[in-house]
């Protein structure tokens, strides 16, 4: 890939977005192209095709979604699959109209089914059901990723699928309610010790920069106690959802990013299947440290982390999710990429970013 070549990075604000942005600067492109929501909505088909047709990327990287964590997923279902299908087609047909050279598409390792065997190999993909409470936005992922192999197989295209593991890092979202569990859990256990030290400076910050449900920091400490208390926190005591006895593996979004970028500099679509394959398929590539830790294993992780010394409950009565999922990622350790960030240091890593 050209330096000097026009890349689209969508979703470049995002957790992953603004790390392969970052990683692409470090390695000295230097004809980046990126919008917001507010400059460009992808569901707009129309405004996907002006945009296309105005700065004819070479290269894209398609790292924009509609995500959010298991009570966002139970509630919103239609907004999961019908977006994130909406955002795949026009990105992805507008590549192939506009004669895009190389395009990584993003997806997630939700797409393999609720009881694969772990670790999960990519030929794992379609052979039984999902797990039921991300299914739409699974499908969405599953259908981006055979776009992209469909229109290699058919157009001759160059579009590859990456399929990266538990993301957590710089940019992340703390949103108590849609956010993933890592962020989650780490506002949750930061804003208990906070109040468990009679810290409120500390908190009114941290709702002014992220309010709950309308609540920041000017209003008095029985309102702040009140709405953090709708989600498990209070001085000395935090609640985190299911039994913590699922096991989980988690990836640093700059070592996503550099996975990514490995892949659009070396990787092409002949180089995803064997030679001689008749059937073509599973073409895509887990991203992934092929390590796990338990959800309560994790929480005990953070809390030593920020500091805090109070108790942490479990409500078995709220989901657990998948109980297991743990990427096989020999795939991509054949490519030539490997991880490097443990989940301790990145999870240290993560509270001074947040902190600061």
């Amino acid at each position: 890939m050209d330096k000097h070549t026009k890349i689209y990075v969508a979703g470049h604000r995002g957790l992953v977005g603004s790390a392969i942005w970052n990683n692409l600067k470090q390695k000295g492109y230097s004809c980046l192209v990126g919008r917001t929501h507010a400059e460009l909505d992808l569901l707009d088909g129309v405004a996907v095709r002006r945009f296309f047709d105005e700065e004819r990327p070479g290269a894209v990287i398609l790292a924009a979604a509609h995500v959010g964590g298991i009570m966002a997923n139970l509630t919103h279902r239609a907004d999961f699959i019908w977006q994130n299908l909406q955002i795949q087609q026009n990105v992805i047909g507008e590549s192939y109209r506009h004669g895009v050279q190389k395009l990584v598409f993003l997806g997630s390792t939700c797409i393999y089914p609720r009881e694969a065997p772990q670790p999960m190999k990519e030929d794992a993909l379609l052979t039984s059901p999902l797990e039921y409470t991300n299914e739409p936005y699974a499908i969405a992922k599953i259908a981006g990723l055979k776009m992209c192999e469909s229109f290699n197989l058919q157009y001759g295209t160059n579009y590859i699928a990456v399929m990266p593991t538990n993301l957590y890092g710089p940019n992340d979202n703390f949103h108590l309610e849609n956010s993933h569990v890592l962020p989650a859990m780490m506002r949750k256990i930061h804003l208990a010790k906070c109040l468990d030290e009679g810290d409120w400076t500390a908190v009114r910050r941290d709702l002014d920069r992220r309010p709950v449900q309308g609540v920041d920091g000017s209003v008095g400490e029985a309102d702040m106690l009140a709405v953090l208390s709708r989600y498990g926190i209070g001085p000395g005591v935090v609640t985190l959802w299911g039994t913590g006895t699922p096991l989980r593996e988690f990836l640093w979004s700059e070592e996503m990013a550099d996975a990514t970028v490995f892949v659009m500099e070396h990787v092409d679509f002949r180089d995803t299947f064997a030679p001689g394959t008749k059937e073509v398929r599973n073409c895509h590539i887990n991203i992934g440290t092929g390590k796990e830790i338990t959800i309560r294993r994790l929480a005990e992780l953070i809390a030593d982390t920020v500091g805090f010394r109070g108790e942490i409950r479990w409500d078995a009565s709220k989901p657990d999710g998948t109980m297991r999922k743990l990427t096989d990622v020999s795939k991509l350790h054949a490519l030539g990429w490997h991880h490097r960030i443990e989940v301790e240091e990145g999870v240290r890593r993560l509270y001074e970013w947040y902190q600061s």
